[in-house]
Order: structure tokens, then sequence, then C-alpha cells
């Protein structure tokens, strides 16, 4: 016996929200239908839906959110997948909420907000603790919310200055061995981190932010001897810290200053027998008070969703393995 299938319609008043809805050459509208096993099609301002009738009232449900999201901001595709599984979980009107957490707005005026639920988990996290620790795969947002927190925090004189760090060491290549003087040599390993500041900054407010001294961008090993205190201290690509580096840079933080450390352990570069201080970390520091681990997962990454199908097929092959080395 076949599906009964029912066909509602969904109106939009707001020419400019339905086209950001529907999106370019309605790419958002054919993520919802495949996400929401539907039939969505567009005439004018209304969206015609088609199929089953919990997957239909579903639908109307999600269009509803969205609308009023496009109404505030530009829409991705993430958005409309992110919002279908959502509804298909029950949790149905939470992209909403996100969107009302704004965390910083860039240069160019657009609002900074977490994007999904973990990314969510991880902004409070920065709020209530002293020292938090980010831990997931590429494309989650870790050091991009880090970065829009460290920068707010400063703007709001919570902090009087922001340190951005990272191990200067990656893929077997040594600093020593790389032409240049030293600035030309690390900063192709901090290259990301400047890109989020000109981001969140404009090249030219974090050039006068830098000259006095209130923003500094340094390898890891810049932090030995130091206590850096009234700071928020950001480390990124944490997973390629050994155990030694891990404690030295936690044992930094001193008066007024927060911390956030950021990594994907499934991306250690330390040669063959080196521990990772970031896998070792959430071990010896779980359950400590003051201190959040918050682990991102595929479901948080926000690039193109076939970097989600990536990271889900390498996890597989990775248990996999596993599996077969016990």
């Amino acid at each position: 016996m076949s599906a009964i299938l029912v066909e509602e319609k969904f109106a939009i008043e707001d020419n400019a929200a339905a086209l950001a809805l529907f999106g370019s050459r309605d790419e958002n509208l054919r993520a919802l239908a495949e996400e929401l096993d539907v039939r969505l099609f567009s005439r004018g301002n209304v969206v015609g839906i088609i199929g089953g009738k919990a997957a239909v009232s579903r639908a109307q449900l999600v269009l509803a959110d969205l609308v009023k999201i496009a109404q505030d901001r530009p829409l991705t595709v993430h958005d409309v997948r992110y919002a279908a599984r959502l509804a298909a979980s029950g949790k149905n009107g939470q992209l909403m909420r996100l969107n009302g957490d704004v965390v910083a707005m860039t240069a160019r005026g657009e609002k900074i907000t977490p994007k999904t639920l973990g990314q969510k988990r991880y902004v409070d996290a920065m709020r209530q603790d002293l020292i938090v620790f980010g831990i997931g795969p590429a494309g989650t947002g870790k050091t991009y919310l880090a970065m829009a927190m460290a920068i707010a925090a400063l703007k709001s004189r919570e902090v009087s200055r922001i340190i951005l760090t990272r191990p200067a060491v990656e893929a077997g290549e040594r600093l020593g061995f790389l032409p240049g003087d030293l600035q030309e040599k690390v900063d192709p390993y901090l290259r990301p981190l400047y890109d989020a500041l000109y981001d969140i900054l404009g090249v030219e407010v974090f050039r006068k932010y830098s000259e006095r001294g209130a923003i500094e961008v340094a390898p890891l090993a810049y932090m030995r001897g130091r206590t850096l205190d009234d700071s928020f201290i950001i480390l990124d690509e944490a997973q390629n810290t050994t155990s030694e580096q891990m404690k030295m840079f936690l044992t930094r933080l001193g008066f007024g200053s927060r911390m956030v450390v950021t990594g994907d352990i499934t991306q250690i570069d330390l040669p063959k027998g080196v521990h990772s201080g970031l896998r070792q970390v959430r071990g010896v520091l779980k359950g400590t008070e003051g201190i959040s681990i918050v682990e991102l997962g595929e479901a948080d990454v926000v690039r193109h969703h076939l970097v989600q199908r990536i990271i889900r097929a390498y996890e597989r092959f990775d248990q996999r393995n596993e599996g077969k080395q016990q």
C-alpha cells in the first residue's frame, strides 16, 4: 500500500526573506527537501510542500523558523540542513535560540553566533569557566569562536590584551631549517590566526591593537617563563603540543586571565612515539572545577556538507582499524 501524500502551501510575506530562504537557484529548498524527504517548489513567494503528513508538518515548522532567521541575516545551506535535522530529532526552534546569541560582530557588520548546539555549549563554557578546551574536527568553529569571545572581552575591557599562540612545528618542519628572519619563519604557521583577526576586526583596527600591544600573536615557545595576567589566551592546534608543552602553557595562567585551548586529536603531526599533550590532558583534567572540556563532532561542522561526510567516513575507518588492532 503506497503512502498517502498531502500538499500544503507556505506563504512568505517578506520578499527579501523569500529570496534568502530559496537560496541561489533554489539550492536551499533542494537541501531542505532532501533532508525532510518532501518535494518543495516555489511559485512567487509561496512554497508548495508535498509528502507524508508528518513530513509536511515538519517542513512547515522548519520553513517558519528559517524565514525568521532570513529576516535577520543571510541563510546558508548549513542553516537549512541543520534546522531540518534539529526538527527531525524533536528540537525544532533551537536554531532561533542560537541565532539570538550574538558573540561579536565582524568588521563587515555581520553577527557572529553559534551555529550548532555543540557550538552553543562551547560558547557558554567560555563564558563560565577560566580554562576551556574545544576539541573537534576542522570546520567546527573552535578557533573562530574563541577569537570572537576574546575580541568581545577586549572591547568590553574584561581583559587588557589577547595572546594567540600555536606550536610552530608542524608536519616535521623545524623553524631553524626554514629561510628568513624569525617573523618570516613563524608567520606561515600563525596565518590562520591572522585571517580570523582580520575578518573580525578588519586589518586597520587589528594593526592599531597590535601596535599598542593589546594583541600578541606568537609561537608557543615564547610563552615559557611568563605569567600572563589580565589576558585572554588562546592556544590553537594544541594536538601538536607535547605533554610538557601543554603543562608549561596551562601554568602560565595569571590573575584576571582566561584560557581557551583548541585542537583536533585526529590531526596530530608529532613525531612517532611523542604523545600529544591535548590527548593526555583530557584524562588529567577531566572533572576539575573551573575547567570545561567541550567535544565537538561531525554535527558541528559548519562547512560544505561533503566535509561532514568526509569526517564521518574517516571516523568509521578509524573505528574499523581500532577494532582490528584489539
